[in-house]
């Protein structure tokens, strides 16, 4: 009896006691005039990013789509004429002489530059993760390459690269080897672009599997050489699966930096020789701005656009996967 008078009355019993109705109604009310606020405020956070993606990102997009399905050229600038042709820009494109020996290049390209950039980034990432004398000395010298504007890197190798006068040659010849033309030569020019676009890559994959590492927590190295693993059975066991969704954000960023690479590649050897370096990327430069073909430039802009979206997918997609298999 002392327990049922003494018992806090539910919500029901007030909303149903004299005037429990019309408090109820105010608390549910300012609960509700609450919520509406806090989402505006969300709404007012958002709107500025979603301002500045719609106009640098939305709008360019958008127009370069537009842009491959017209026939627009040098005269549109005049007539402001541009006719409707469909995809005939996009059958052009898949259909000249050079879009599969571009394909392979840009293939060659990534993959080759994606490969060794991991690779000589975790080695490094992992040797800097040991804790030495002038540790951070090192390290920042290895990020030089990636403070550089990338038209003076590729201003310096051209120059380490050229003729029998280079720095590279005559390195060579002190060795006893002979000359290599790596610019000049159809069957070297693309690999000499990759050693320069690897030796830019190497600083940015190394910082971030570096962070990566840092996230480890010392302990379970402690605990696995107590039982005997240390070392690559170390790496295998403990770094590794903890790293994996690092790596895979690395191997997604690194493949849409590499994929849409222009610059270096132009002022090494502007896809050539006889395109033998062209890429997707310089190949639709070359088409707008060399040629004045802006629709089919834009069509192959677009293929690029679409080929980066279908690997970043998959590499998401990986993401999650290692997320659930990391815990």
């Amino acid at each position: 009896m002392t327990t049922s008078a003494t018992t806090v009355p539910s919500s029901a019993h007030r909303a149903g006691a004299p005037g429990g109705g019309a408090q109820a109604a105010g608390r549910q009310e300012r609960r509700v005039g609450t919520g509406a606020r806090r989402r505006w405020a969300m709404w007012w956070f958002v709107l500025p990013a979603a301002l500045y993606v719609l106009a640098f990102f939305a709008v360019p997009v958008v127009n370069n789509i537009t842009t491959s399905f017209r026939e627009y050229t040098t005269a549109t600038f005049y007539t402001g004429e541009a006719p409707f042709v469909g995809l005939a820009n996009y059958v052009d494109v898949i259909s000249s002489r050079t879009f599969g020996r571009t394909t392979l290049n840009t293939a060659v390209f990534t993959v080759v530059s994606l490969a060794a950039t991991f690779v000589i980034g975790l080695a490094l990432a992992v040797f800097f993760n040991a804790h030495f004398r002038l540790n951070s000395v090192l390290r920042s010298l290895v990020l030089l390459p990636w403070l550089l504007p990338l038209i003076i890197s590729s201003a310096v190798w051209r120059r380490m690269m050229e003729g029998t006068s280079g720095v590279l040659n005559e390195l060579l010849g002190l060795v006893g080897l002979g000359a290599v033309p790596w610019l000049t030569d159809p069957a070297v020019a693309l690999y000499s672009v990759i050693i320069v676009n690897v030796w830019v890559g190497i600083p940015f994959v190394m910082v971030i599997l570096y962070g990566g590492l840092q996230e480890i927590p010392r302990d379970l190295y402690e605990a696995a050489s107590l039982d005997g693993a240390t070392g690559l059975r170390a790496f295998r066991s403990i770094t590794w699966p903890l790293l994996r969704p690092v790596v895979v954000i690395v191997l997604m960023l690194g493949f849409i930096y590499t994929v849409r690479v222009l610059d270096i590649v132009l002022a090494l050897t502007g896809g050539g020789p006889a395109g033998a370096s062209d890429t997707y990327a310089t190949q639709a430069y070359q088409l707008s701005f060399r040629d004045f073909q802006f629709g089919t430039g834009a069509a192959l802009s677009n293929i690029l656009i679409v080929v980066t979206l279908l690997v970043a997918a998959l590499q998401l997609r990986a993401n999650r996967r290692a997320n659930d298999l990391a815990g």
